[in-house]
Protein backbone atom coordinates (compact mmCIF):
# COMPACT_ATOMS: atom_id res chain seq x y z
CA UNK A 1 0.00 0.00 0.00
CA UNK A 2 1.46 3.08 -1.07
CA UNK A 3 1.72 6.31 1.15
CA UNK A 4 -0.66 9.78 0.39
CA UNK A 5 0.99 11.96 -1.88
CA UNK A 6 1.17 14.35 1.30
CA UNK A 7 3.52 12.31 3.63
CA UNK A 8 6.93 13.38 2.11
CA UNK A 9 5.54 16.77 2.14
CA UNK A 10 4.54 16.57 5.46
CA UNK A 11 7.70 14.81 6.30
CA UNK A 12 9.99 17.90 4.98
CA UNK A 13 7.66 20.98 6.15
CA UNK A 14 7.62 19.60 9.73
CA UNK A 15 11.37 18.99 9.85
CA UNK A 16 11.28 23.17 8.49
CA UNK A 17 9.50 24.25 10.90
CA UNK A 18 10.96 22.12 13.63
CA UNK A 19 14.26 23.54 12.97
CA UNK A 20 13.74 27.08 12.50
CA UNK A 21 11.57 26.57 15.85
CA UNK A 22 14.91 25.34 17.76
CA UNK A 23 17.02 28.26 16.32
CA UNK A 24 14.14 30.84 17.65
CA UNK A 25 13.95 29.41 21.08
CA UNK A 26 17.34 28.03 21.91
CA UNK A 27 18.26 31.52 23.02
CA UNK A 28 15.52 31.44 25.42
CA UNK A 29 16.32 28.36 26.90
CA UNK A 30 19.90 29.26 27.51
CA UNK A 31 18.87 32.86 28.60
CA UNK A 32 20.63 32.84 31.92
CA UNK A 33 23.89 31.76 29.90
CA UNK A 34 23.59 34.33 27.43
CA UNK A 35 22.97 37.00 29.17
CA UNK A 36 25.35 36.71 31.73
CA UNK A 37 28.37 36.83 28.75
CA UNK A 38 26.61 39.59 27.61
CA UNK A 39 26.30 41.47 30.51
CA UNK A 40 22.36 41.91 30.45
CA UNK A 41 19.25 40.56 32.47
CA UNK A 42 18.01 37.41 31.59
CA UNK A 43 14.42 39.04 30.89
CA UNK A 44 15.93 40.61 28.09
CA UNK A 45 15.42 37.70 26.09
CA UNK A 46 12.30 38.66 25.41
CA UNK A 47 13.25 41.88 23.24
CA UNK A 48 15.26 39.54 20.92
CA UNK A 49 12.50 37.54 20.31
CA UNK A 50 10.55 40.08 19.44
CA UNK A 51 13.31 41.20 17.12
CA UNK A 52 12.96 38.21 15.61
CA UNK A 53 9.45 37.97 14.81
CA UNK A 54 9.67 41.32 13.65
CA UNK A 55 11.73 40.30 11.18
CA UNK A 56 9.31 37.44 10.18
CA UNK A 57 5.95 39.49 10.41
CA UNK A 58 8.19 41.04 7.16
CA UNK A 59 9.04 38.17 5.28
CA UNK A 60 5.28 36.56 6.00
CA UNK A 61 3.87 39.59 3.85
CA UNK A 62 6.27 38.57 1.37
CA UNK A 63 6.13 34.65 1.30
CA UNK A 64 3.11 34.71 -1.10
CA UNK A 65 4.33 36.06 -3.63
CA UNK A 66 8.12 34.25 -3.00
CA UNK A 67 6.28 30.80 -3.31
CA UNK A 68 4.91 32.00 -6.54
CA UNK A 69 8.64 32.98 -7.96
CA UNK A 70 10.42 30.74 -6.21
CA UNK A 71 8.27 27.61 -5.14
CA UNK A 72 7.62 26.17 -2.09
CA UNK A 73 10.71 24.10 -1.75
CA UNK A 74 12.81 26.86 -3.04
CA UNK A 75 11.45 29.72 -0.28
CA UNK A 76 11.93 27.08 2.19
CA UNK A 77 15.81 26.48 1.14
CA UNK A 78 16.16 30.30 1.62
CA UNK A 79 14.34 30.50 5.12
CA UNK A 80 16.83 27.53 6.49
CA UNK A 81 19.81 29.51 4.74
CA UNK A 82 18.89 32.78 6.47
CA UNK A 83 17.96 30.93 10.16
CA UNK A 84 21.16 29.22 9.56
CA UNK A 85 23.04 32.60 9.23
CA UNK A 86 21.49 34.43 12.25
CA UNK A 87 22.02 31.37 14.54
CA UNK A 88 26.13 31.72 13.77
CA UNK A 89 25.35 35.47 13.94
CA UNK A 90 24.11 34.80 17.37
CA UNK A 91 26.59 32.16 18.50
CA UNK A 92 29.23 35.41 17.82
CA UNK A 93 28.53 36.77 21.14
CA UNK A 94 29.03 40.21 20.22
CA UNK A 95 25.42 42.26 21.29
CA UNK A 96 25.29 43.91 17.62
CA UNK A 97 25.87 40.72 16.24
CA UNK A 98 23.57 38.67 18.36
CA UNK A 99 20.69 41.42 17.53
CA UNK A 100 21.97 40.95 13.54
CA UNK A 101 20.76 37.34 14.20
CA UNK A 102 17.19 37.55 15.86
CA UNK A 103 16.52 39.53 12.54
CA UNK A 104 17.93 36.97 10.04
CA UNK A 105 16.37 34.18 11.99
CA UNK A 106 12.87 36.10 12.00
CA UNK A 107 13.41 36.67 8.28
CA UNK A 108 13.43 32.86 7.47
CA UNK A 109 11.05 31.80 10.24
CA UNK A 110 8.22 34.21 8.20
CA UNK A 111 8.91 32.63 4.94
CA UNK A 112 8.12 28.97 6.27
CA UNK A 113 4.65 28.75 6.66
CA UNK A 114 3.17 30.44 3.54
CA UNK A 115 5.35 27.54 1.98
CA UNK A 116 4.42 24.69 3.79
CA UNK A 117 0.71 26.04 3.55
CA UNK A 118 0.73 26.03 -0.61
CA UNK A 119 1.90 22.56 -0.46
CA UNK A 120 -0.17 21.08 2.32
CA UNK A 121 -3.50 22.52 0.63
CA UNK A 122 -2.97 21.31 -3.17
CA UNK A 123 -1.98 17.77 -1.15
CA UNK A 124 -4.45 17.36 0.93
CA UNK A 125 -8.50 17.04 1.69
CA UNK A 126 -10.63 19.42 3.81
CA UNK A 127 -11.04 15.96 5.47
CA UNK A 128 -8.15 15.53 7.53
CA UNK A 129 -6.65 19.40 6.70
CA UNK A 130 -7.09 19.97 10.62
CA UNK A 131 -4.76 16.91 11.48
CA UNK A 132 -2.02 17.37 8.97
CA UNK A 133 -1.88 21.12 9.29
CA UNK A 134 -1.69 20.30 13.07
CA UNK A 135 1.35 17.51 12.54
CA UNK A 136 3.37 20.08 10.33
CA UNK A 137 2.36 22.46 13.28
CA UNK A 138 4.18 20.22 15.66
CA UNK A 139 7.41 21.19 14.47
CA UNK A 140 7.19 24.10 17.06
CA UNK A 141 7.22 22.35 20.20
CA UNK A 142 9.35 19.74 18.17
CA UNK A 143 11.91 22.49 18.20
CA UNK A 144 11.08 23.66 21.57
CA UNK A 145 11.64 19.96 23.04
CA UNK A 146 15.03 20.15 21.38
CA UNK A 147 15.64 23.26 22.60
CA UNK A 148 15.16 22.55 26.24
CA UNK A 149 17.18 19.16 25.77
CA UNK A 150 20.55 20.09 23.80
CA UNK A 151 21.04 23.50 24.69
CA UNK A 152 21.41 23.58 28.31
CA UNK A 153 23.19 20.99 28.13
CA UNK A 154 25.81 21.79 25.52
CA UNK A 155 26.00 25.25 26.93
CA UNK A 156 27.12 23.55 30.21
CA UNK A 157 29.56 21.45 29.05
CA UNK A 158 31.05 23.50 25.38
CA UNK A 159 29.67 27.15 25.91
CA UNK A 160 26.53 28.32 24.95
CA UNK A 161 28.30 29.43 21.41
CA UNK A 162 28.46 25.78 20.46
CA UNK A 163 24.45 24.80 20.73
CA UNK A 164 23.62 27.90 18.54
CA UNK A 165 26.09 26.65 15.86
CA UNK A 166 24.96 23.20 16.01
CA UNK A 167 21.44 24.76 14.80
CA UNK A 168 23.30 26.24 12.44
CA UNK A 169 24.46 23.06 11.06
CA UNK A 170 21.47 21.23 10.88
CA UNK A 171 19.24 23.72 8.82
CA UNK A 172 22.36 23.58 6.31
CA UNK A 173 21.85 19.92 5.98
CA UNK A 174 17.84 20.42 5.46
CA UNK A 175 18.18 23.11 2.80
CA UNK A 176 20.88 20.36 1.08
CA UNK A 177 18.67 17.72 1.34
CA UNK A 178 15.26 19.44 -0.54
CA UNK A 179 17.38 20.31 -3.61
CA UNK A 180 15.86 16.79 -5.23
CA UNK A 181 12.46 17.81 -4.30
CA UNK A 182 12.33 21.15 -5.84
CA UNK A 183 11.72 19.45 -9.58
CA UNK A 184 7.92 18.16 -8.85
CA UNK A 185 6.91 20.75 -5.56
CA UNK A 186 8.18 24.19 -7.89
CA UNK A 187 6.34 22.74 -11.18
CA UNK A 188 3.76 25.39 -10.44
CA UNK A 189 5.97 28.37 -9.86
CA UNK A 190 6.10 31.22 -12.13
CA UNK A 191 9.48 32.58 -12.45
CA UNK A 192 8.95 36.15 -13.97
CA UNK A 193 6.74 36.83 -11.26
CA UNK A 194 7.68 40.23 -9.31
CA UNK A 195 8.77 39.59 -5.46
CA UNK A 196 6.88 42.62 -4.43
CA UNK A 197 4.17 42.52 -6.81
CA UNK A 198 1.41 43.90 -3.86
CA UNK A 199 2.89 42.74 -0.45
CA UNK A 200 0.08 44.69 1.30
CA UNK A 201 -2.93 42.68 -0.84
CA UNK A 202 -3.10 40.15 1.96
CA UNK A 203 -3.72 42.57 4.27
CA UNK A 204 -6.33 44.03 2.43
CA UNK A 205 -7.71 40.68 1.84
CA UNK A 206 -7.72 39.84 5.85
CA UNK A 207 -9.18 43.14 7.02
CA UNK A 208 -11.99 43.14 4.51
CA UNK A 209 -13.11 39.90 5.20
CA UNK A 210 -15.54 38.78 7.81
CA UNK A 211 -14.06 35.58 8.07
CA UNK A 212 -10.50 36.05 8.29
CA UNK A 213 -10.18 39.57 9.99
CA UNK A 214 -11.22 38.52 13.38
CA UNK A 215 -9.53 34.57 12.48
CA UNK A 216 -6.17 36.49 12.73
CA UNK A 217 -7.04 38.88 15.30
CA UNK A 218 -7.30 36.04 17.33
CA UNK A 219 -3.47 34.66 16.23
CA UNK A 220 -2.75 38.18 17.33
CA UNK A 221 -3.65 37.79 20.90
CA UNK A 222 -2.85 33.98 21.05
CA UNK A 223 0.46 34.40 19.81
CA UNK A 224 1.11 36.62 22.50
CA UNK A 225 0.70 34.18 24.80
CA UNK A 226 2.16 31.52 23.24
CA UNK A 227 5.48 33.17 22.69
CA UNK A 228 5.77 34.05 26.45
CA UNK A 229 5.18 30.68 27.51
CA UNK A 230 8.10 29.14 25.77
CA UNK A 231 10.48 32.40 26.45
CA UNK A 232 10.51 32.81 30.25
CA UNK A 233 9.43 29.63 31.37
CA UNK A 234 13.29 28.86 31.95
CA UNK A 235 13.67 32.28 33.55
CA UNK A 236 10.87 31.69 35.94
CA UNK A 237 11.70 28.19 37.22
CA UNK A 238 15.65 29.21 37.69
CA UNK A 239 14.33 32.87 39.25
CA UNK A 240 10.85 32.43 40.72
CA UNK A 241 10.78 29.08 41.94
CA UNK A 242 14.91 28.30 42.43
CA UNK A 243 15.27 25.08 39.78
CA UNK A 244 18.87 24.65 37.90
CA UNK A 245 18.91 25.31 34.74
CA UNK A 246 18.88 21.83 33.45
CA UNK A 247 15.90 20.93 35.28
CA UNK A 248 14.47 23.49 34.18
CA UNK A 249 15.47 22.82 30.42
CA UNK A 250 14.07 19.45 31.05
CA UNK A 251 10.72 20.95 32.00
CA UNK A 252 10.27 23.00 28.87
CA UNK A 253 11.24 20.02 26.98
CA UNK A 254 8.11 18.71 28.92
CA UNK A 255 6.31 20.76 28.16
CA UNK A 256 6.93 21.21 24.61
CA UNK A 257 6.32 17.79 24.09
CA UNK A 258 2.87 18.33 25.55
CA UNK A 259 2.42 20.45 22.95
CA UNK A 260 3.10 17.96 19.92
CA UNK A 261 1.07 15.66 21.37
CA UNK A 262 -1.92 18.38 22.05
CA UNK A 263 -1.41 19.81 18.49
CA UNK A 264 -2.28 15.96 16.88
CA UNK A 265 -5.37 15.30 19.96
CA UNK A 266 -6.73 18.19 18.96
CA UNK A 267 -6.15 18.43 15.41
CA UNK A 268 -7.97 15.13 15.27
CA UNK A 269 -10.58 16.19 17.48
CA UNK A 270 -11.30 19.24 15.49
CA UNK A 271 -11.87 16.91 12.28
CA UNK A 272 -13.83 13.99 13.31
CA UNK A 273 -16.24 15.98 16.43
CA UNK A 274 -16.02 19.82 16.87
CA UNK A 275 -14.62 22.01 14.13
CA UNK A 276 -11.99 23.79 14.07
CA UNK A 277 -13.94 27.37 15.32
CA UNK A 278 -14.72 25.28 18.58
CA UNK A 279 -11.90 23.64 19.83
CA UNK A 280 -9.97 26.98 18.89
CA UNK A 281 -12.41 28.87 21.71
CA UNK A 282 -12.23 25.92 23.76
CA UNK A 283 -8.14 26.60 24.00
CA UNK A 284 -8.76 29.95 24.98
CA UNK A 285 -10.35 29.44 27.50
CA UNK A 286 -7.97 26.63 29.31
CA UNK A 287 -5.02 28.77 28.12
CA UNK A 288 -6.66 31.61 30.79
CA UNK A 289 -7.31 29.00 33.52
CA UNK A 290 -4.20 27.46 33.30
CA UNK A 291 -2.34 31.09 33.10
CA UNK A 292 -3.56 31.85 36.37
CA UNK A 293 -3.53 28.97 38.10
CA UNK A 294 0.67 29.28 36.89
CA UNK A 295 0.20 32.84 38.77
CA UNK A 296 -0.18 30.50 42.62
CA UNK A 297 2.93 28.87 42.04
CA UNK A 298 5.88 29.30 45.04
CA UNK A 299 9.06 27.86 45.28
CA UNK A 300 7.39 25.38 48.26
CA UNK A 301 5.48 23.55 45.66
CA UNK A 302 6.67 20.17 45.02
CA UNK A 303 8.48 19.55 41.48
CA UNK A 304 5.49 17.17 40.20
CA UNK A 305 2.45 19.25 41.15
CA UNK A 306 4.56 22.48 39.60
CA UNK A 307 4.78 19.92 36.35
CA UNK A 308 1.01 19.04 36.48
CA UNK A 309 0.18 22.79 36.20
CA UNK A 310 2.66 23.82 33.41
CA UNK A 311 2.71 20.72 31.19
CA UNK A 312 -1.41 20.98 30.47
CA UNK A 313 -0.30 24.96 29.96
CA UNK A 314 1.84 24.26 27.16
CA UNK A 315 -0.20 22.11 25.74
CA UNK A 316 -3.24 24.43 25.65
CA UNK A 317 -0.76 27.50 24.70
CA UNK A 318 0.90 25.67 22.20
CA UNK A 319 -1.87 23.77 20.84
CA UNK A 320 -3.89 26.10 18.54
CA UNK A 321 -1.40 27.15 15.59
CA UNK A 322 -2.38 23.85 13.08
CA UNK A 323 -5.74 24.49 13.48
CA UNK A 324 -5.93 28.00 13.31
CA UNK A 325 -3.44 27.94 9.68
CA UNK A 326 -6.14 24.98 8.32
CA UNK A 327 -9.42 27.17 9.33
CA UNK A 328 -7.09 30.05 7.28
CA UNK A 329 -6.67 27.38 3.93
CA UNK A 330 -10.15 26.50 4.63
CA UNK A 331 -11.16 30.20 4.39
CA UNK A 332 -9.88 31.26 1.41
CA UNK A 333 -9.49 31.15 -2.47
CA UNK A 334 -7.01 28.23 -3.18
CA UNK A 335 -5.20 30.51 -5.01
CA UNK A 336 -4.59 32.54 -2.77
CA UNK A 337 -3.56 30.54 0.29
CA UNK A 338 0.37 31.52 0.36
CA UNK A 339 -1.29 34.72 0.56
CA UNK A 340 -3.59 34.88 2.83
CA UNK A 341 -1.43 32.65 5.39
CA UNK A 342 1.53 35.29 5.30
CA UNK A 343 -0.58 37.84 5.72
CA UNK A 344 -2.70 36.94 8.75
CA UNK A 345 0.80 35.17 10.29
CA UNK A 346 1.45 38.92 10.22
CA UNK A 347 -1.28 39.51 12.75
CA UNK A 348 0.07 35.98 14.28
CA UNK A 349 4.04 37.69 14.78
CA UNK A 350 2.93 40.90 15.90
CA UNK A 351 1.49 39.32 18.66
CA UNK A 352 5.04 37.89 19.75
CA UNK A 353 6.53 41.13 18.50
CA UNK A 354 4.22 42.42 21.79
CA UNK A 355 3.75 40.02 23.95
CA UNK A 356 7.44 39.13 25.34
CA UNK A 357 8.48 42.85 25.36
CA UNK A 358 5.45 43.34 27.57
CA UNK A 359 5.62 40.60 29.29
CA UNK A 360 9.40 41.67 30.42
CA UNK A 361 7.67 44.77 31.49
CA UNK A 362 4.96 43.81 33.54
CA UNK A 363 8.17 41.39 35.15
CA UNK A 364 9.86 44.44 36.20
CA UNK A 365 6.87 45.78 37.68
CA UNK A 366 5.09 43.24 39.32
CA UNK A 367 8.28 41.20 40.42
CA UNK A 368 7.41 37.93 39.72
CA UNK A 369 7.55 35.63 36.49
CA UNK A 370 4.61 33.59 37.77
CA UNK A 371 2.25 36.78 38.79
CA UNK A 372 2.98 37.99 35.67
CA UNK A 373 1.54 34.62 33.96
CA UNK A 374 -1.06 35.12 35.62
CA UNK A 375 -2.00 38.52 33.79
CA UNK A 376 -1.16 36.46 30.69
CA UNK A 377 -5.03 34.98 30.84
CA UNK A 378 -6.11 38.46 30.05
CA UNK A 379 -5.10 38.01 26.13
CA UNK A 380 -5.97 34.37 25.93
CA UNK A 381 -9.51 35.71 27.01
CA UNK A 382 -9.22 38.55 24.38
CA UNK A 383 -8.49 36.09 21.10
CA UNK A 384 -11.48 33.70 22.42
CA UNK A 385 -13.60 37.16 22.26
CA UNK A 386 -12.92 37.49 18.90
CA UNK A 387 -13.64 34.00 17.64
CA UNK A 388 -16.91 34.27 19.56
CA UNK A 389 -17.90 37.68 17.42
CA UNK A 390 -17.06 35.03 14.42
CA UNK A 391 -19.73 32.35 15.28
Amino acid sequence: MSLPSYVPILAATTAAQCLVSLAMLSPAAIAPEIARDLGVAASRIGWWISLAYGGAMLTSLLGGDAVRRLGAARTTQAALLMVAAGALCTAAGHLALVLAGAALIGLGYGMTNPAASHLLARSTSPANRNLVFSIKQTGVPLGGTLAGLTAPALALAYGWQTALASVAGYCLILALLLIPARTVWDADREPQARLKARPLAGLTLIWHDRVLRPLSLSGFAYAAVQLSVSTFMVSMLVGDLHWSLVEAGLLLSALQVAGVIGRITLGTAADRWFGGLRTLIALGAATAALALLTGLLTPDWPAPLVALVLVPFGAAALGWNGIYLAELAHAADPAQIPRVTGASLFFTYGGVLVGPPVFAALHGLLGSYTATYAVAAVPALVGMGFLLTRR
